[in-house]
């Protein structure tokens, strides 16, 4: 098993999570249905997203927050839904690295389903 520790290797774990999450009975429906991701601009984003929250290096622009209450509005984003990405993640972490950046992988993953999960709530009781 390799430590994450290069741009090439959030490439191979964002790729290998998104292949599980677009088959995946529980959320599949936000990406595939809701959404409608252009996965050809999404997959560079979340790179350069988890390049930003590994390394620092900074390469993210954008509002993921902001991205998500549009599609809470038109199927709730609930608890469990994120408690599945977070699997998923972590899963794929496990699977293909090791070390420290790997467990901080995790523990960022877990730190922002708490966050959306929460304000997914609160935006929706508004």
């Amino acid at each position: 098993m390799k430590k994450l520790e290069s741009r090439e290797d959030i490439e191979l774990l964002v790729n290998s999570f998104y292949k599980k999450v677009i088959i995946d009975e529980t959320i599949s429906s936000f990406f595939n249905d809701i959404a409608n991701v252009n996965w050809d601009k999404h997959l560079p984003k979340m790179y350069s997203f988890w390049e930003t929250i590994l390394f620092g290096q900074m390469s993210y622009k954008g509002n993921p927050m902001g991205v998500h209450f549009p599609i809470n509005e038109i199927q709730a984003m609930e608890q469990k839904h994120f408690d599945r990405w977070v699997e998923l993640w972590k899963t794929t972490v496990e699977e293909n690295f090791t070390g420290e950046n790997a467990d901080t992988a995790i523990y960022k993953a877990e730190n922002i389903a708490k966050l959306m999960a929460f304000k997914m709530d609160i935006a929706r009781r508004l």
